[in-house]
């Protein structure tokens, strides 16, 4: 896919590039985009590098995965990142964002993050978005929730981070809670078959467990 670029009100998005890999090194090195992400921490200029020539760019040639840039509409600095990648099923996808520590709390990376699941939905086939962060990770929570995404509760060691594995919040967003077709046809389950049933008692022989 060729690169080309989205717009908001404010801002303009569009996959990153080789030019911008200074200011990605640079913008990473803020301590909670350290934190709370599972990129190399420390993060190296060659970090960036791979992160634009590589896991961008094979995205985009290869359709699996969109790492948009957020500028503003007129031009100037970095303010945040959103990216939407592929994940095991197809026809689900999962998204993520940070945003420059300069420029939080103006809305950004909401208002950037929401385009790009518009786009998203309104020209791939996707049965589901989902989205995960570090339990603890509260303004990334506060900004799914913005999106419309359902908290789906907490998936036990759903992420490696700085080689531990760490539990998550997870949340996801259907094409139908915007009113829009899915890859496949949607068919959830009855409420009275939503909770799991009480585990039973211990059904594997005594004498088969070691002492």
């Amino acid at each position: 896919m060729e690169p080309f670029t989205l717009h908001t009100e404010r801002l303009a998005l569009r996959p990153f590039a080789a030019a911008d890999t200074d200011e990605v090194f640079q913008t990473v090195q803020d301590q909670d985009i350290l934190r709370w992400t599972t990129i190399p921490s420390p993060y190296a200029h060659e970090d960036a590098v791979h992160f634009v020539e590589q896991i961008s760019g094979e995205g985009l040639r290869t359709g699996t995965g969109f790492h948009f840039a957020v500028r503003p509409r007129e031009g100037g600095p970095l303010l945040a990142a959103v990216g939407v990648g592929l994940y095991l099923l197809p026809g689900t996808w999962e998204l993520g964002y940070w945003t420059a520590r300069p420029h939080r709390g103006r809305g950004y990376v909401t208002e950037a993050a929401g385009e790009v699941i518009r786009w998203m939905l309104t020209t791939h086939a996707v049965d589901r978005l989902i989205w995960r962060a570090e339990v603890g990770n509260e303004p990334s929570r506060a900004v799914a929730r913005r999106l419309g995404f359902t908290m789906e509760g907490v998936q036990r060691a759903g992420l490696v981070n700085q080689g531990t594995a760490r539990d998550t919040w997870t949340g996801s967003l259907l094409p139908s809670d915007l009113g829009l077709p899915a890859l496949h046809p949607y068919l959830p389950a009855r409420a009275d078959r939503g909770a799991c049933p009480a585990p039973g008692p211990l059904s594997v022989p005594p004498s088969s467990l070691s002492s």
